[in-house]
């Protein structure tokens, strides 16, 4: 009897594959609903090990202290604001139906008031391209393809900051074992021909080579459900 490969150990979950969430600092939710307005003012830019961006520590006028997505350009003791009717500037949040279009935008609402769920990477940017007569907005993603948001979504003008920073190399290994620590990941990956025979399908023989067809159907049980999964077609292209 085979191991279970490295697919059925992420599925069946473990302390392992489980993201490290206890040295998160904050879901970096907006502060603000729209429906009211809030300010505040960025008192500290700080580092999460949840993402790659850094994020910054704002004090609002209430007193009370929260975390948001920072964006390029924003520093210590900028002031900032939630809500509507306010001045549509970078590091502010509005509903996308106050945003002008053309304007940059992250940290975009799936829904009105669920707090932000789309552009939150590191260097991520979308744009407002247009605007709808039932009240839609359309908004170009970073992956280019064009999205409709309700008008009442709230959005934070600005590109998120810490763009670039993959395109440093790891330079060593250590560097690589603590950022894939911060993240759900199993690391260092192996190939599966590197593998034992009860370890992966493709694993032992005498030399490293699969040994079997890599393309498998869409139903094949798991431990086997490996290589080119449902392809619709294989080799090079020939014209």
């Amino acid at each position: 009897m085979g191991h279970r490969i490295k697919t059925q150990n992420r599925g069946r979950g473990g302390p392992v594959y489980r993201a490290p969430s206890h040295k998160y600092k904050a879901a970096l939710r907006h502060a603000g609903r729209n429906d009211s307005t809030l300010k505040g003012t960025i008192i500290d830019i700080e580092h999460d090990p949840a993402r790659h961006t850094p994020i910054a520590l704002v004090r609002l006028e209430t007193n009370k202290k929260v975390y948001m997505l920072a964006t390029e350009g924003l520093g210590l003791d900028d002031e900032i604001a939630w809500g509507t009717g306010i001045e549509v500037k970078n590091g502010n949040t509005l509903p996308l139906n106050e945003i002008p279009v053309g304007a940059y935008v992250c940290n975009i609402e799936a829904r009105p008031n669920d707090g932000g769920k789309f552009v939150r990477a590191g260097g991520a940017q979308a744009t407002v391209i247009g605007k709808s007569e039932d009240g839609k907005v359309g908004i170009n993603m970073p992956s280019g393809r064009t999205k409709w948001f309700h008008g009442n979504c709230m959005a934070t003008v600005g590109i998120v900051c810490g763009g670039g920073r993959s395109e440093k190399p790891f330079v060593k290994a250590g560097k690589k074992y603590h950022k894939m620590k911060s993240q759900a990941a199993k690391w260092p990956r192996v190939r599966g021909e590197a593998m034992n025979v009860i370890d992966h399908p493709f694993g032992g023989g005498g030399h490293q080579h699969v040994g079997r067809p890599k393309t498998v159907s869409r139903g094949t049980p798991p431990g086997r459900k490996v290589g080119h999964i449902a392809a619709k077609r294989t080799g090079k292209w020939k014209k």
